[in-house]
């Protein structure tokens, strides 16, 4: 097993002297009618996300796709949750900007399973 430097830490770390860093695992619910209230609510999830986008907070995110439906065309995907990497100064923060987010108050994201963690890239982050 090959064992990791603390100059490799410290490399990521100094490269890297921006505000931390925050991965967002949100999964969908799975009960039924969460995939329709997603696609039905999408419009001001995204109207509202691309606003903390152009903030600078949201450095990456995406929706999740079923492996059966990564190959579909884009009408025929199934989507099954989000991911985000946060630029933010605090988890606290993270975790106010998730649930104001309509996909949680709605119900759509799965609170029990909302996954927020602060990370350290080791590689560049658009």
């Amino acid at each position: 097993m090959k064992v990791i430097s603390k100059s490799f830490f410290r490399f990521i770390s100094m490269s890297n002297p921006a505000r931390p860093k925050f991965f967002v695992y949100a999964p969908d619910k799975t009960e039924e009618g969460t995939f329709a209230k997603r696609k039905a609510i999408r419009n001001e999830h995204l109207v509202r996300i691309r606003t903390v986008i152009s903030s600078g907070m949201i450095r990456v995110g995406g929706v999740l796709l079923t492996p059966e439906s990564a190959s579909k065309p884009p009408e025929e995907q199934k989507m099954i949750g989000s991911t985000l990497i946060f630029e933010a100064d605090s988890l606290e923060e993270v975790r106010k900007i998730i649930e104001e987010d309509v996909y949680y108050k709605e119900g759509v994201w799965d609170p029990e399973k909302l996954v927020i963690l602060p990370m350290l890239a080791a590689t560049p982050i658009p």
